[in-house]
């Protein structure tokens, strides 16, 4: 597999090495934003890197320099995958995309939500979804940046005081020429 190099960064697929560092990152920017609070049931699927790596597929953003972790996203191509959220067939989804907190501003989470599109692109998707908290801000405006946008058709309430935003990209559209660009991990 090649990675795709944006900057300092480099991202490519998690080595089963990576996995545990991996898992601390989730939730450590998870629990900065405070979308831990009173969730302990999903910090476990947070820290399964190991099962989301089998049944999907892990990106990682790594300093360039040194190799190490910043940040990882889930992609997951398509309806059959146990971590496809209200997929229909011709789509594919980011879920768990989470930046280190001290490694937040570097680029990381844009370098990995590129590369889930360049995936999604290869792979002849038409659209690429996700599912972002309300208060997950910062991920929201680079999902935006980058043309998803809101849909509220798949807004999901997956608990009474949990309520999650849809936002979807649309693929069979020509690529926006203000995108980030990366290159497609193989």
């Amino acid at each position: 597999m090649t990675g795709g190099r944006i900057g300092g960064l480099i991202v490519r697929r998690a080595r089963a090495d990576e996995f545990e560092r991996l898992a601390d990152i989730v939730v450590a920017a998870y629990e900065s934003i405070g979308a831990l609070e009173g969730d302990d049931e999903y910090v476990p699927e947070l820290r399964d890197v190991a099962r989301r790596a089998r049944e999907a597929v892990v990106l990682v953003a790594a300093d360039a320099a040194t190799n190490e972790p910043l940040g990882c996203a889930t992609y997951v191509p398509d309806e059959s995958s146990p971590f496809a959220e209200m997929l229909v067939p011709g789509e594919a989804a980011i879920r768990m995309l989470a930046v280190a907190p001290e490694a937040q501003g570097r680029g990381a989470g844009s370098a990995l939500a590129a590369a889930c599109v360049a995936l999604a692109r290869a792979a002849g998707k038409r659209r690429l979804c996700l599912h972002s908290l309300p208060l997950m801000a910062g991920a929201q405006r680079i999902y935006v940046r980058m043309g998803f946008l809101r849909d509220q058709a798949r807004d999901w309430q997956f608990a009474p005081d949990g309520f999650l935003l849809a936002f979807a990209l649309q693929l069979d559209e020509p690529a926006d020429a203000a995108e980030p660009k990366a290159a497609a991990p193989a």
